[in-house]
């Protein structure tokens, strides 16, 4: 009976440790599905807010593109009196231009009595791409006459926009032959569009002129692609490229993404930053911004938040402080002198575009731009002078017939107005006067003066062999020029 009782009993406490067992686990597995839980809801609550900032800030924006849109279009009808009588004054006077361009006899070639404005006028008027073109190029050291004349030049054609595109698929096709000259005609394109093509609107033109413009651009695209044999695309390029897709407003004919990847590799021209906020890149300039800050391109990236107005998103001061950290960083290795004045002279310029004094000490950053600069002075000219020394060794086996130097007034030598490649030591020969026929002395400048002017390296070698046995340049076959030692 007592055994059947200690049976019973013990049973009983394995089943109540069972049964604790059976607690402690599924207490354990409620804790676990408590932390998964928190941590989810945790993320989620962390997902809405950035989402509804990231909502808020988009009403904001939409707030003020709406009221500015609202302000421009109010201002635009208030305009369009005075818009519409100085255009019919403008058609007027293009017509009344046209009429005596047309009444003239004169060619296109005969215009080098007209001043520079008057010659971009009539090519304007006639629209002939190509000749102004050339002509910019003939003209290209007028660059600050060509800059102020173009614009009102160009409003003299009949159609500013086709005329840019004249010039435009000249210089596509160029650069698909690889025709030379590529370099000129790129530049004066660049001009063309920059007086010619605005960057913050689009500009009316029909739809056949759109097409027209869809295509060459399209071809333009494969060049700057690297197709076509072309070598790839240059940064002026780049900006011309991207203002043309504006100017026609062909913005959806090209993908996003080709678009971007040209803004960012070419951030640090200087339109760059106004070109991506007027095609209208919208969120990814967060992507964009942030992308220039990965790649080491703060001083862009400042640009880009100033125009699109993602400076409380991304401060320029602390930009600008990164920036600056990191060319001092580089600067510590060797053959970064350039590179740290380079990155240095972009902040103070960035600094004071952004009037950013009171962060920033600008007389500080001019004076080490200076030291660095006077450094890399010194350098070059202690190589120079290694290289000079270097370069003078002395010929063993032939010493051309030269006077000996002479000592110098000074110390340096460099004060002698002659100076020999390959000094020779070996005492001069005494030869008789009498085997002279005419006088030679030497000039202060190398070469040397007689009845006929002669180089030492152009006489025959017979003249400067010296043989101590034998006739040579001392004997009667030494040749009809002989010389004689002349007092300096």
């Amino acid at each position: 009976m007592a055994t059947q009782l200690s049976i019973n009993q013990t049973s009983r406490i394995q089943t109540f440790f069972s049964e604790l067992e059976n607690q402690k686990s599924l207490l354990t597995n409620i804790t676990d599905l408590h932390k998964t839980l928190t941590t989810q809801l945790k993320k989620i609550d962390e997902t809405l807010n950035a989402k509804s900032e990231a909502l808020d800030f988009k009403i904001k924006a939409f707030s003020e593109n709406t009221k500015n849109a609202l302000e421009n279009l109010r201002t635009r009808e208030t305009e369009i009196p005075d818009r519409q009588s100085s255009l019919e004054k403008l058609v007027m006077e293009q017509k009344a231009a046209a009429i005596a361009e047309i009444e003239r006899t004169e060619e296109l070639g005969d215009l080098s009595h007209k001043s520079v404005a008057e010659a971009l006028k009539v090519y304007s008027r006639r629209m002939h791409a190509g000749e102004l073109i050339r002509f910019l190029v003939a003209k290209r050291n007028h660059q600050m006459t060509l800059k102020a004349e173009l614009p009102a030049a160009a409003t003299e054609s009949i159609d500013p926009m086709r005329l840019v595109l004249d010039a435009v698929e000249e210089f596509v096709q160029m650069k698909l032959e690889n025709a030379p000259g590529i370099g000129d005609t790129r530049w004066a394109c660049s001009l063309l569009i920059q007086s010619v093509v605005p960057i913050k609107e689009v500009v009316g033109a029909g739809s056949s002129l759109r097409k027209r413009a869809a295509e060459v651009l399209e071809k333009w695209k494969g060049a700057l692609d690297g197709r076509e044999g072309t070598g790839g695309v240059a940064g002026t390029e780049a900006d011309m490229f991207l203002q043309m897709v504006r100017g026609f407003g062909l913005k959806e004919k090209f993908d996003d993404e080709f678009l971007r990847k040209l803004v960012v590799e070419f951030a640090n021209r200087e339109d760059m930053p106004k070109t991506a906020v007027a095609l209208g890149f919208g969120e990814k300039l967060v992507d964009i911004i942030n992308e220039l800050i990965k790649n080491g391109k703060e001083v862009e990236a400042v640009y880009f938040a100033s125009e699109s107005g993602l400076t409380e998103q991304f401060p320029p001061v602390s930009l600008l402080k990164s920036s600056l950290q990191n060319a001092n960083s580089i600067s510590k290795k060797e053959s970064a002198n350039d590179f740290e004045v380079d990155a240095i002279r972009s902040i103070v310029k960035c600094v004071e575009d952004h009037k950013l004094e009171s962060h920033f000490n600008i007389e500080d950053l001019k004076k080490r731009i200076e030291s660095l600069e006077r450094g890399k002075a010194e350098k070059e000219i202690a190589a120079t002078s290694t290289s000079k020394s270097s370069n003078k060794r002395p010929n063993s086996n032939i010493c051309p017939f030269f006077r000996p130097r002479k000592a110098g007034r000074f110390s340096n030598e460099s004060s002698s107005s002659f100076h020999y490649r390959n000094p020779c030591n070996t005492q001069l020969p005494h030869v008789p006067s009498t085997r002279y026929s005419e006088v030679y002395c030497y000039s202060k400048t190398p070469g040397y003066i007689g009845s006929q002017a002669q180089s030492p390296v152009a006489l025959s070698q017979q003249q400067y062999a010296y043989m101590s046995g034998g006739t040579g340049a001392y004997g009667e076959q030494g040749g009809s020029h002989t010389y004689q030692p002349t007092n300096y």
